[in-house]
């Protein structure tokens, strides 16, 4: 075991637990705030104590994202790179600051990110660690001494967002780092592509077709992001970059000395791409026709039977500037995972009828389970539940 500095002052960070090349970075401020959180019964409070407690697919046996997750850290690449887990709960300036994310970036807007109070927030992101891992002095001593570091950090995320097959409110990322001496070595972006290439290769195979497109991203650059042609059809799989110059002097490290580079993705999408599930739903399912289908990395998911979908219609009269992202966790929430989909169908104002600030909706939600066909006394039932919320919660008029 061994004590971590860590800048105790500015993260309240404790300690570090070394096991071999695992850390786990153990941080007092989210066991307080997890603490508050538990006594709260506000609205939100419920919605993230309900988000907190689903399991972390990437430490689940027989998971599809645990294989995908597997496969990446026995690349030989990373034999040598420490294994990060960092708390779930992390401040603002751990989550975006210290990356040196804009004050306006998307990411920071209460509609995207779940905030336990304006300086605390639900992990968006397993580049975060960076913020714990850079600030290690056992860390960094073993790179001033050695001349180069790596990491790799996975787990759950939690981000609002639209109910579709492809999007959840939890779902699981990796993050790579490594940062070298340049004396050591000048990293290009070809090195950085040579890693991604490998990644790809070992979770599709030795002859998977690939490209390089830009991308952007607040801390890194010459950022890019890898596609994979995957059953006729190309997919974003990997975004990264090189470590940007001036993201070092915020980890007190120099930029004319240092330099490395940087991956992160979702693991769902690889898992999903790679074995065929039509539906982000079922990586969370309980249903063991569904679970021992998945046995190692090439896996095909089949469908257990082809149950039917029904829809119910909502429609009311809200202000025009709602949270559709807060209202897709209200129907979540009262609907578990038996919507498929939300849709908006219709839309208009009418100044007369409902004031200056006020707007019709009407959305569609498509009910479906994969382990049994949907009652229409079940469906109602949850349907009657996210018109009472919806209400309640929004102020709405019904329609």
């Amino acid at each position: 075991m061994k004590k971590g500095n860590n800048n105790k002052s500015e993260q309240e960070v404790e300690k570090i637990v070394l096991d071999r090349e695992n850390i786990t970075f153990e941080d007092p401020l989210a066991e307080k705030k997890r603490a508050e959180i538990e006594k709260r019964t506000d609205i939100e409070a419920e919605r993230i104590k309900r988000l907190l407690k689903l399991p972390d697919l990437t430490r689940r046996e027989n998971s599809p994202v645990k294989f995908i997750v597997d496969r990446i850290i026995s690349l030989p690449q990373f034999k040598d790179f420490d294994i990060v887990k960092i708390p779930e709960i992390l401040s603002v300036e751990n989550e975006f600051d210290v990356l040196n994310t804009p004050k306006d970036h998307p990411s920071r807007r209460k509609t995207d990110t779940y905030y336990l109070d304006e300086n605390t927030v639900l992990r968006t992101q397993t580049t975060a660690m960076w913020s714990y891992y850079l600030k290690d002095q056992g860390i960094i001593s073993k790179l001033v001494n050695r001349g180069n570091i790596g990491a790799l950090c996975y787990g759950k995320v939690y981000r609002k967002d639209t109910v579709d097959k492809n999007h959840y409110p939890v779902f699981h990322q990796i993050d790579g780092l490594y940062i070298c001496k340049k004396e050591k070595k000048t990293i290009t972006s070809q090195d950085l592509v040579s890693v991604l290439v490998d990644i790809a290769k070992g979770i599709y195979g030795e002859d998977v077709e690939w490209r390089i497109v830009p991308d952007t991203f607040p801390y890194t650059e010459s950022s890019i992001q890898m596609d994979i042609k995957w059953r006729g059809k190309w997919f974003e799989v990997l975004g990264a970059g090189l470590v940007k110059k001036d993201i070092y002097p915020n980890f007190h490290l120099d930029p004319n000395v240092y330099n490395g580079w940087a991956f992160g993705f979702g693991l769902d999408r690889l898992a999903m791409i790679k074995m065929g599930i039509p539906d982000i739903r079922i990586l969370w399912s309980n249903d063991e026709r569904i679970i021992r289908q998945f046995k190692d990395i090439n896996s095909q998911y089949k469908e257990v039977s082809k149950y039917p979908s029904t829809y119910r219609d909502i429609s009311f009269i809200v202000d025009k500037n709602f949270d559709y992202n807060s209202y897709c966790d209200l129907i979540r929430e009262c609907a578990k995972d038996l919507v498929e989909e939300v849709k908006l169908i219709d839309e208009y104002e009418n100044r007369e009828k409902f004031g200056e600030d006020k707007k019709s909706f009407t959305f569609r939600i498509i009910y479906r389970s994969f382990e049994r066909t949907l009652t229409n006394e079940e469906v109602n039932e949850v349907q009657e539940k996210i018109r009472q919320k919806t209400a309640k919660e929004l102020n709405a008029t019904l329609r």
